[in-house]
């Protein structure tokens, strides 16, 4: 399976110029290739939602979404989704010219600088599946700091997981370096739920956070084996062997006994102290 990282600079509220810029960028994609496209987080809207002034957000049902995979390359696209009465930050699976899944950022950052939780509505579930690569899950970028997270979409079966990412500099405490996080942190994801982990983070400047890039491909023991530039649009293309997830699973069963039902009795115990349900 062939797998490009687009990490791309989206102009903030500009629908249809992204769209423009990311169907070139399939094409480009397919041209080299690639059996999936995997684009930034909101790739089609842009990250700073409260500056746009307008309602811009668009339904998952539409076509020019699905259009973006009517050729050999499956495509993941994040995107500001019109769920009817209330909007979500959502990332598409697109393939043979439909949405195979949809998936609406559960953990919206609403804190410091971040204002997510203003402008979206927040995701109810996380499934895993199937494509005609592999079993995979979609984790919008802070989706993938909350530890239980990976874990569940591995217990689901996920062999890939897709990060889609709007990670920026500028935006957190002083000192805070977002780098500094994501890469123990993406490492250790794919060696404790023995998966590959796709990163695709975005580039460029907006509303004062300065994007910085560095997507990149880590395989089941944590290690990377493809790594875009930071700080600049780029086309990354690595060959994965997803079944080498199922075959480091069994040689090192770390995720067989996932003690389902304890997980549940600990967590409800924590609702009823007083837990966020």
């Amino acid at each position: 399976m062939r797998i490009a990282l687009a990490q791309i600079d989206s102009t903030l509220g500009e629908v249809e110029a992204n769209l423009a810029l990311i169907a070139d960028v399939v094409c480009d994609a397919e041209r080299q290739g690639a059996d999936l496209v995997v684009f930034p987080e909101l790739a089609v809207h842009g990250y700073a939602l409260g500056s746009i002034g307008a309602d811009v957000a668009i339904a998952a049902g539409d076509p020019r979404l699905a259009a973006l995979a009517s050729g050999h390359a499956d495509v993941v696209v994040g995107f500001h989704e019109d769920g009817g009465l209330r909007t979500h930050n959502s990332a598409a699976y697109l393939a043979a010219g439909a949405v195979a899944h949809l998936q609406r950022k559960l953990c919206l950052p609403t804190y410091l600088a971040w204002e997510e939780r203003k402008h979206a509505s927040p995701g109810q579930s996380l499934r895993a599946f199937d494509t005609r690569h592999g079993r995979a899950a979609l984790l919008i970028c802070n989706d993938a700091w909350q530890a239980p997270l990976p874990w569940l979409a591995a217990q689901d079966g996920a062999e890939i997981l897709l990060v889609p990412a709007n990670s920026a500099g500028g935006l957190g405490p002083p000192g805070f370096d977002p780098g500094a996080y994501w890469d123990p942190l993406l490492s250790g994801i794919a060696r404790m739920q023995q998966c590959w982990v796709v990163f695709v983070n975005r580039v460029g400047v907006e509303a004062g956070a300065c994007f910085w890039g560095g997507s990149r491909v880590i395989d089941p023991e944590g290690r990377v084996v493809a790594q875009a530039p930071t700080g600049e649009p780029a086309l990354t293309l690595v060959d994965v062997d997803v079944p080498a997830a199922r075959r480091h699973r069994r040689a090192l069963p770390l995720l067989a006994e996932g003690r389902l039902h304890l997980i549940e009795r600990e967590v409800r115990r924590l609702i009823e102290q007083g837990g966020d349900a």
